[in-house]
């Protein structure tokens, strides 16, 4: 599909969204201050002009800090731009619920492991079976198994950290506000579970709309156009030298270009590595050892020698 003709497609999406379940009055944006939900802002303001749908920043504590500048300078601008914290720190977080590992889904996996045991369920991921036998997508990686035996015991793994710092804020701040819909950026280009389990429309047992991903649909080559005709300023962090594909938590584990990430943050965020490598030390430790994710020998700098 071309550029106008999605274009259009999608400003249609959103105008029958807001006839249909009331946007302006239920929804509200997703806003991480990264390219896609820039984009998806941008995008619903040409479809319902002076909306005043808000756009609800999650300030973790371990956002990028010209991500948070970025957004800053939004809301003083613009007060639809809205600014909310977790209950809890990123290391009070990691105590309590554990670390992230590998992906949600395998994070999951190892929490309800370690809480029931060896199951049919888990036993179907480590041999890559669906329960009806047949091959699955998802298959634990054999250098990943020696985490479902009980000898495996460095530090706690879950799925949780998400949650509780970004989705439970944001339900609490919609609750509040009366907000029932969720807009979000997300893209099934992107990859992983996203690639096959979303759609445009999420709706509940009583089938009213719950999430909405306008963008679901669209490419980066898309998105990057949309970006040039619209003249969008996006966070320096996609710009030269830095050069970001994605942003969201610094030196998450589950990103797949981990690795990349912390090599440019170590020469241009030298502060922002650091504190990375002290938040997510024993999973870094752990992908080192295993050679996964991360290099296993990683250059001596200068920092490391003194």
């Amino acid at each position: 599909m071309d550029y106008e003709l999605l274009l259009f497609d999608r400003l249609e999406i959103l105008k029958s969204m807001n006839i249909k379940y009331d946007l302006e009055n239920n929804g509200y944006i997703s806003f991480s201050g990264g390219k896609d939900s820039t984009i998806l802002s941008h995008l619903i303001d040409l479809a319902l002009p002076n909306n005043r749908i808000p756009r609800v920043f999650i300030n973790t504590g371990i956002e990028y800090i010209d991500i948070v500048k970025y957004v800053k300078e939004l809301a003083k601008k613009d007060d639809r731009f809205v600014i909310v914290q977790p209950s809890k720190n990123i290391k009070e977080t990691l105590e309590l619920y554990g670390y992230p590992f590998k992906s949600k889904m395998h994070s999951k996996k190892v929490s309800i492991y370690k809480n029931n045991g060896l199951t049919e369920y888990i036993k179907q991921y480590l041999k890559g079976v669906k329960k009806d036998g047949g091959k699955s997508n998802y298959v634990c990686p054999k250098i990943l198994q020696y985490q479902f035996t009980e000898k495996f015991n460095k530090f706690k793994i879950s799925n949780l950290c998400c949650d509780k710092l970004k989705k439970e804020p944001a339900k609490k701040w919609a609750k509040k506000n009366h907000r029932t819909i969720l807009i979000t950026g997300m893209r099934k280009e992107e990859g992983g579970a996203r690639s096959t389990n979303i759609s445009c429309v999420i709706t509940d047992k009583n089938n009213n709309a719950v999430k909405l991903h306008p963008l679901v649909v669209v490419s980066e080559e898309w998105e990057n156009e949309f970006v040039k005709r619209n003249d969008i300023k996006l966070c320096k962090l996609y710009y030269p030298p830095y050069n970001f594909k994605r942003t969201g938590c610094k030196g998450c584990p589950f990103a797949l270009e981990l690795q990349e990430q912390l090599s440019v943050m170590e020469k241009l965020l030298p502060n922002e590595y650091k504190q990375c490598e002290v938040i997510w030390k024993p999973v870094y430790e752990e992908y080192r050892r295993l050679n996964y994710r991360l290099t296993k020998d990683r250059q001596l700098t200068i920092d490391d020698l003194l």
